[in-house]
């Protein structure tokens, strides 16, 4: 479907021409419609499907035809980090850009008291759209900063990633200050209990539309090591002998345990730092920063920073633990072999974790080749997939399994990128109201 076909906005269109993008996503093609009928909604697709686009474009064509205040705040964004809310502005201010009557401001923490006022005066005077992380827009509600009275659409982006950093009540308690007459939109990458919950209480008869997982890009090479939890580091160090590292991120179950990978790598003497949802965002900056600039080598990350934050050039991705789900070892292997380009990823299989990496075989309809444990460190555990903690059928040694392409197609001319949506601007003589389509329309 073409973004032609959808009853958008007419200066809607006009930017998205600008910016040549003509064809929908999945997610998009099937999201945008009922938005526009004011349905209520809950998404669920990965990053890079073009879900910002899905739900900003069919709040804007409303807030541009439609009678909202003036001196009110329209519609609210919830973002769980600093980074992803950069990202959603920014897609904002290309596809707001001949909308000049619509204003918005993006609104987290880590900021000077100058950035801080700026936002309390944007938000008294009435922003139509305010981009949010849940910690700041409390902040300034528990000062009596900004009035949700009048809110008519509220939307959660990365659902799932802001429970798992511990937003809920915050989230429960701005909910609280919106009015019960209200649009409301979720997008979450997976689709956990604890989502399904969160979307029956703030939800009203929702549509739900959701992508299939694509499978991970060609261009990365995927691996496993077989061994106990004692042997983890030891391999790592094995990793590091074979290929100085540079550009690795390390994913680790818990945020206790990336401080203490990052501790044992750093005294080890490896340039390593830990990023988990304990840091200030100032210190998530500073580590997120070094890492992109290359002053860090390893970053040691919980989750965090498996979606939604783009960092290009990894070379190498480490399971330390296997993640709970497939939507989450796609999201981290996917960190490497970005825009077309190879990489790596290994994962570390202890007992306990094969059943979970067996699940992930599965949905890549494949095996991934064993590597061979370094004679050194002893025996280890057979791979049954069944966290069999018997010895019987331990061995030392595990040939490479057969591997056949993935899947990772993207193409062209498609709004399938969260951000880079800016442009230049250029003249253009244009109508006003929604575009009318007949038989004939062509795109730019």
């Amino acid at each position: 479907m073409q973004f032609e076909d959808l009853d958008l906005n007419y200066d809607i269109l006009d930017a998205l021409d600008d910016m040549h993008f003509v064809e929908c996503t999945p997610i998009q093609e099937q999201a945008i419609p009922p938005l526009l009928e004011g349905r209520d909604l809950i998404g669920v697709a990965q990053t890079g499907t073009g879900k910002t686009a899905a739900y900003l474009l069919p709040v804007l064509s409303q807030l541009r035809d439609g009678n909202y205040p003036k001196d009110a705040i329209n519609c609210i964004i919830m973002s769980p980090t600093r980074e992803l809310a950069q990202q959603i502005d920014q897609a904002m201010e290309g596809f707001s850009y001949y909308l000049e009557d619509i204003s918005s401001v993006s609104v987290y923490g880590g900021n000077d008291g100058i950035r801080y006022e700026q936002e309390k005066r944007a938000l008294q005077l009435g922003a139509d759209v305010i981009i949010a992380t849940p910690g700041r827009l409390i902040s300034h509600i528990s000062l009596g900063n900004v009035d949700l009275s009048r809110v008519s659409f509220f939307i959660l982006d990365e659902a799932d990633r802001m429970l798992d950093m511990g937003f809920s009540e915050d989230i429960m308690q701005i909910v609280s200050f919106l009015p019960k007459q209200r649009q409301t939109i979720m997008f979450s990458a997976t689709m956990p209990d604890k989502i399904v919950e969160l979307a029956k209480t703030i939800l009203t008869n929702p549509v739900e539309v959701k992508i299939a997982l694509n499978k991970p890009a060609e261009g990365i090479s995927q691996s496993a090591f077989v061994c106990y939890e004692a042997q983890k580091m030891r391999i790592i160090e094995h990793l590091f002998t074979l290929r100085k590292p540079e550009r690795v991120i390390i994913f680790v179950g818990k945020k206790i345990h990336t401080k203490d990978v990052a501790i044992t790598l750093k005294r080890k003497g490896y340039n390593a730092e830990a990023m988990h949802s304990d840091l200030l965002q100032e210190q998530r900056d500073d580590v997120m920063h070094r890492f992109k600039t290359g002053q860090v080598d390893i970053l040691v990350a919980t989750d965090i920073v498996a979606r939604g934050i783009d960092i290009d050039d990894i070379q190498l991705v480490i399971n330390y633990d296997v993640p709970h789900d497939e939507e989450d070892y796609v999201h981290r292997i996917g960190r490497t072999a970005r825009a077309g380009k190879d990489g790596r990823a290994i994962t570390l299989i202890s007992e306990k974790d094969q059943p979970l990496f067996a699940a992930i075989e599965r949905f890549l309809e494949k095996e991934v080749p064993k590597e061979t444990v370094p004679e050194e460190l002893g025996e280890t555990p057979a791979y049954t997939g069944k966290g069999e903690k018997s010895r019987k059928g331990r061995q030392r040694r595990y040939g490479r399994g057969h591997r056949k392409g993935g899947k990772g197609k993207s193409s062209k001319n498609t709004l399938s990128s969260d951000a880079n949506t800016t442009k230049k601007k250029k003249p253009r003589h244009r109508g006003g109201g929604n575009r009318k389509k007949d038989s004939g329309a062509t795109t730019e």
